[in-house]
């Protein structure tokens, strides 16, 4: 597994911008190798996960996919990783887009899956995914597919964003595509790794507050010397940026040491806190520099439109609520200092 991937060995990997062939890059130099979840290095992972989004948040959509995927297969004992494949996760269930997964007929084991997949991150870039679909009793399963095989056609449909343009998260079709199970039905939400992973989504928008807050510091030292009013923004980044990473070390820490427990409470509080920090990184960010930036400098202009678009991947007020029911029905909150 990888060391600390840092930004100087990101910088030293010289990815290309194309996140699709970054991906490539980082797989072929080991660097998709983080830790498992909940195996007592999850900060480790974590801190991997947003110094790629630092760097470019598409391709930490990629990046974060790929890494989850491996520890899925990992932990539900799927099948072997071919040797430089790059793996999507593609699990949204929008109600217009289902993929049925049926046996093949004289050949134990394998599936063949039929339907339209939508938000496929990287598609066209990657060579294998892990999909959610419905078997013929209608329950929700997981299967391994190659996308380098009949039977799959990556579109050029389903995004017409400016931000996240290029994650390339389009809609892929399946006819009669084989393809393998993973685990059994309903594992993919009832293993400790769905909500340890769902909080590992929240590094990623930490990273991509950070990579901003980089370029805002970067920025505001040319020139000359800030006034009283940018350095007050500085601040307010700082302290927002410092108490998402509170709350991401402290679920690190309580993942490994819970590592088959439940971790829901735990990566709703993580995902809610970060996404109000990132939230009020890019206010800020925006303020201290004004339009300059925004219509001149095209790395900070499309990490600002990307992060709120990578935001949204929070499920907003409904967590609120979920994270409220849970503190309502256990009726002792762990509020304590």
């Amino acid at each position: 597994m990888t060391e600390d991937l840092s930004s100087d060995t990101l910088e030293r990997l010289r990815l290309p911008a194309d996140p699709a062939a970054a991906l490539t890059r980082l797989v072929e130099a080991g660097a998709d190798r983080v830790p498992w979840p909940a195996q007592g290095r999850t900060l480790m992972r974590w801190r991997a996960l947003a110094e790629v989004a630092a760097h470019d948040l598409s391709l930490a959509k990629l990046y974060e996919g790929h890494t989850d995927a491996l520890a899925i297969l990992a932990e539900l004992h799927g099948p072997a990783v071919p040797p430089g494949s790059r793996w999507g996760t593609w699990c949204a269930e929008p109600p217009d887009a289902r993929v049925a997964m049926r046996p093949e007929e004289g050949c134990p084991g394998a599936m063949r899956l039929d339907g339209r997949k939508a938000w496929c991150s990287g598609a066209a870039g990657l060579t294998h995914a892990i999909v959610s679909v419905h078997d013929e009793e209608g329950r929700a399963c997981l299967a391994a597919v190659s996308l380098r095989q009949p039977g799959v056609r990556v579109s050029d449909e389903g995004w017409e964003a400016v931000g996240m343009a290029a994650s390339a998260s389009v809609d892929v079709h399946f006819d009669h595509a084989l393809a393998v199970p993973i685990g059994k039905p309903g594992d993919y939400v009832s293993r400790p790794g769905f909500w340890q992973g769902g909080a590992g989504i929240a590094a990623c928008w930490w990273g991509g507050a950070l990579g901003i807050s980089r370029q805002v510091l970067a920025l505001a030292a040319q020139g000359a010397k800030p006034d009283a009013h940018r350095l007050a923004h500085l601040g307010a980044i700082d302290s927002a940026l410092a108490g998402g990473a509170a709350v991401l070390q402290q679920a690190a820490h309580w993942i490994d040491t819970h590592p088959a427990d439940d971790a829901r409470r735990v990566a709703l509080n993580a995902r809610l806190v970060v996404e109000q920090s990132a939230e009020t990184v890019l206010r800020h960010a925006g303020r201290a520099l004004g339009a300059a930036p925004l219509c001149r400098d095209a790395r900070f202009a499309r990490a600002m439109a990307d992060l709120p678009v990578y935001l949204r991947q929070s499920h907003a007020e409904r967590d609120l609520a979920a994270l409220g029911q849970i503190v309502f029905d256990q009726r002792s909150a762990a509020w304590a200092l």
